[in-house]
C-alpha cells in the first residue's frame, strides 16, 4: 500500500467518524515522518554526511583548494559524533592525500608523455571515487577508495 492510499484511508476514517481530527493529525504525521508542529526539521543522520563528505570533494571545481578545505571541515566539525562520519572523512582524506602525491609523481611524467595518460586516469578516479563513496555512504556502507594510502586508520 502506498503513502497516498494509506493517507487517503485515514481520509476515510476520519469522514466516516472512526477517528478523531487529532487522532487524524497525529496518524498522518507519523506516516509522513513530521512533529506537525513548526520549528526545527531533524538533523541529518550520518549516512547524509558521509554523502555529503564525499560528494563535498567537487568543490574543488569551483574554487581552488576547496575540494580539500570543505571535506576536512565538514570531517572536524562531525568526527565526534558518529564513528561512521569519522570514518568516512578519514577515507576522503586518505584518497585527497593519495591523489596529491600521485599527482607530484605523475607532473613530472608528463615530459616523457608516460604522465599524460596516467594524470588522464587520475582525474577520472577523482570523478569516480566520490561519486561511489557517496552512494555507498547514503545507504549506510563503508567503501575505502581502492588504491588509497592509509594515512588515517
Amino acid at each position: 500500500m502506498s503513502l497516498a492510499d494509506e493517507i487517503q484511508k485515514l481520509n476515510d476514517l476520519k469522514q466516516a467518524g472512526a477517528i478523531s481530527e487529532q487522532e487524524y493529525q497525529q496518524a498522518k504525521d507519523k506516516l509522513l515522518g513530521t512533529s506537525g508542529q513548526p520549528g526545527p526539521r531533524p538533523a541529518l543522520d550520518a549516512n547524509s554526511w558521509g554523502l555529503f563528505i564525499h560528494l563535498s570533494q567537487f568543490f574543488a571545481y569551483l574554487l581552488p583548494l576547496a575540494g580539500l578545505i570543505v571535506p576536512l571541515i565538514l570531517w572536524q566539525i562531525k568526527k565526534d559524533e558518529s564513528a561512521l562520519i569519522d570514518r568516512h572523512g578519514k577515507i576522503v582524506m586518505n584518497w585527497l592525500l593519495t591523489e596529491f602525491i600521485l599527482l607530484l609523481i605523475i607532473i613530472p611524467l608528463c615530459f616523457i608523455l608516460i604522465g599524460f595518460p596516467l594524470l588522464f586516469i587520475l582525474a577520472l578516479l577523482g570523478i569516480v571515487f566520490p561519486i561511489i563513496g557517496a552512494i555507498k555512504a547514503g545507504n549506510g556502507e563503508v567503501w575505502p577508495y581502492p588504491c588509497s594510502i592509509r594515512f588515517f586508520k
